[in-house]
């Protein structure tokens, strides 16, 4: 079985976000996999996506704030600037932690670790709605 669904996120302040409920509501065919994949893709270049801590907010908080110091803003090396002081860094930002995720679907459900979930990583001030195109394959229960 393959099936592909698009969700298209609100846009978020900021920051790290866990979007692992919303991610799997948007697939319902997930409820019937016995085993399989699904694969999640950001259709963007100035957020990304990760799995990490999903009980913490401390942990999200503490990944914004190393990042901003890692990939600072007022670089004054950045050469794009013409979308604001906040793009170029969010490409970099972007690049390093990257688009996608692959992850196993196992009984009907993602089979994620017991504190890990999935984060939208906004790396803009005004990013906008986020689109994710994803990608179900896998075995029918």
């Amino acid at each position: 079985m393959w099936t592909q669904h698009t969700l298209t996120l609100p846009a978020r302040r900021r920051g790290f976000h866990l979007i692992t409920r919303e991610v799997a509501q948007a697939v319902p065919e997930l409820a019937r996999t016995r085993a399989g994949l699904l694969h999640v893709f950001l259709q963007h270049t100035s957020a990304s996506l990760t799995l990490n801590e999903n009980a913490s907010p401390d942990v999200r908080r503490d990944f914004e704030r190393y990042f901003n110091h890692a990939v600072p803003e007022d670089w004054r090396e950045w050469e794009h600037t013409l979308e604001g002081p906040d793009d170029m860094p969010a490409h970099i930002k972007a690049s390093l932690l990257g688009p996608s995720l692959t992850l196993p679907v196992q009984g009907g459900r993602l089979a994620l670790g017991t504190w890990q979930g999935i984060y939208l990583c906004e790396h803009r001030d005004d990013g906008g709605a986020r689109r994710l195109l994803l990608t179900l394959h896998g075995e029918s229960a």
